[in-house]
């Protein structure tokens, strides 16, 4: 490899469109690593631009660090992407699916408390609201 192939961190970043923060964060939980450090600097191999479009694609999917760090390290090298990509996008939708239905059950209580007269009557006439503290 000749220094031509490698890029310094505040190339790593605006090529991959991320603040290089980003980049000390990644390599600090584990999700990349710098080729080679030279004089101290990290230099990186160009297909780290790959992985940061994974991290990404991963990360706009609402999939969580650990999953993340799953998808890149968690499986047996022999294992093609796509595959861990496959396994924990279904894990992922059953658990999005599951905070809608949530998140409906909560929309449709609130829309039923708007019409609920019974319960604006309760509310108007057994809860007691403590006294806003005044300053001094």
């Amino acid at each position: 490899m000749t220094a031509l192939t490698e890029l310094t961190i505040g190339e790593v970043a605006e090529l991959a469109g991320v603040a290089t923060s980003t980049l000390r964060y990644y390599e600090d939980i584990g999700l990349i690593k710098p080729h080679r450090r030279v004089n101290k600097r990290r230099r990186y191999l160009p297909d780290i631009l790959s992985t940061l479009a994974l991290i990404q694609l991963a990360k706009d999917s609402d999939f969580s660090l650990d999953e993340i760090k799953e998808l890149v390290y968690d499986f047996p090298v022999n294992v093609p992407i796509s595959e861990r990509w496959r396994m924990i996008a279904e894990r992922k939708i059953l658990e999005i699916e599951a905070r809608i239905r949530e998140a409906q059950a909560t929309r449709d209580l609130l829309h039923e408390s708007l019409t609920c007269q019974y319960l604006h009557f309760e509310l108007d006439t057994t809860v007691d609201l403590p006294e806003t503290p005044s300053s001094t």
